[in-house]
């Protein structure tokens, strides 16, 4: 292996990874309400956050035991892309006459052996920094920016590209894409350097391996306001990618916007938000110096509550689509400020020996428990306001979300303490 070449063969890597994901996560919830599973879509984004509470770690400790990580990685990824074509030919198949059960059943088997992938691309790219010299810490940044734009880019093709003159976000073929681009991925990981198998490593119990040691930091009060917003934060994750899309489509069936391009190229205009989330990583060190931990992390809240208001406020015409572009343009600050600055609250504020427990704590408040609650929760408050309603109002449901995001953020302001402030009184 030539170094010179690792960082470009980590770039398609991370590129491929997330192009899987962008294929079909921000378009799926308009699909499926276009062939009339709109009262199931929380079910399934709620499976996301299910999935990602067991299976990352599981697959985690088959990697460190058992099976060179890169091998995991082509393993789950070939799985996850037989289960989402199978997905993809099944709804082909049924035509007008999809069913939930099967649709759902191939799509969560699909889905239990992507999310762990995602952990798995990052031990593959340390691991091979590091047979070439490189450090990590410096060198994986500008390689997962790739990913992102990867996101993007698959986004935009489901957007723009039409089969038999139907667009992919609206159609099926967006599983088959998400599914081909797995199976991609699943050859060309096989090619990556291979990773370490520690077989001497002592014995880890089952509460340690799923980070449940680190549950004692609930015995501190602040840690314990820390999690619970977390997981009250995480609610909100999944809203706009399971609804936005079907939101914008709602829109075609008034003749004023029907051909309005926030309508036509809804995942077109979403991607922003991607776009938004890859340039706010960059004021993250500025925010944090100027402002504190706190303050950033009720930057974020307070962003969610203009995430979705703007929604609620908006329309596809003009000027009503700036207040769309506003919400996505807001959107990088609302999930990057939090998750960013959650991870660094618990690295500054805990002992290394339970350092990583306590980050996967966080990643299970916030992307599992928490964006699995608040999916469900929120697919009932849509179903109640749009599917199940006489007069059907999605402005109602964006507005809820909003109140729900500023009650987050004004009760965090009052029970949690500035880690800084609290030191300095110390």
């Amino acid at each position: 292996m030539k170094n010179s070449n690792i960082t470009i063969r980590l770039i398609v890597m991370n590129f491929l990874e997330f192009a899987v994901w962008g294929a079909y996560l921000t378009s799926l919830g308009r699909y499926l309400g276009e062939i009339g599973l709109g009262p199931q879509i929380k079910w399934f984004f709620a499976m996301q956050g299910i999935v990602s509470i067991f299976m990352p770690t599981l697959m985690g400790i088959v990697a460190d035991k058992w099976m060179q990580a890169q091998k995991v990685l082509s393993l789950c990824q070939g799985l996850a892309g037989l289960f989402m074509i199978g997905a993809g030919l099944y709804a082909r198949g049924a035509g007008d006459a999809v069913a939930f059960a099967p649709l759902f059943t191939l799509y969560s088997l699909s889905l239990a052996f992507f999310m762990p992938t995602i952990a798995l691309v990052n031990s593959v790219a340390y691991n091979a920094l590091e047979r070439a010299g490189k450090d990590p810490i410096k060198d994986f940044p500008p390689i997962r920016v790739f990913g992102t734009i990867g996101f993007i880019c698959s986004m935009l093709v489901t957007n723009f590209l039409r089969i038999d003159g139907k667009a992919m976000q609206e159609s099926y073929t967006q599983l088959l894409s998400s599914g081909i681009l797995s199976l991609i991925l699943c050859g060309y990981a096989l090619t990556m350097p291979p990773c370490p198998i520690d077989k001497s490593k002592k014995s880890t119990s089952l509460a340690e391996s799923f980070g449940l040691k680190a549950f004692s930091l609930f015995k501190q009060g602040q840690f314990a306001v820390f999690f619970i917003f977390s997981m009250l934060l995480g609610a909100a994750l999944q809203v706009t990618n399971g609804y936005a899309n079907t939101f914008l489509g709602s829109f075609a069936e008034n003749p004023a916007y029907a051909d309005a391009f926030a309508v036509k190229n809804s995942n077109a205009l979403i991607a922003i938000s991607q776009a938004s989330e890859t340039l706010c990583i960059l004021l993250i060190p500025f925010c944090m110096k100027r402002f504190g931990i706190k303050k950033v992390m009720l930057i974020a809240m307070f962003a969610w509550v203009f995430r979705f208001g703007f929604f609620g406020l908006g329309d596809p015409g003009m000027p009503g689509v700036l207040l769309f572009i506003l919400s996505c343009i807001v959107y990088g600050v609302a999930f990057d400020f939090f998750n960013i600055s959650g991870s660094l609250y618990v690295n500054e504020n805990t002992d290394k020996d339970i350092r990583s427990s306590a980050q996967g704590l966080f990643m299970l408040m916030t992307n599992g428990l928490g964006a699995t609650i608040g999916t469900l929760i929120a697919g009932e408050v849509v179903n109640h306001f749009v599917y199940e309603a006489a007069n059907p109002s999605w402005s109602s449901a964006w507005f809820v979300f909003a109140a729900y995001s500023f009650v987050v953020g004004v009760l965090f302001a009052i029970l949690f303490k500035d880690p800084q402030k609290a030191k300095k009184q110390a």
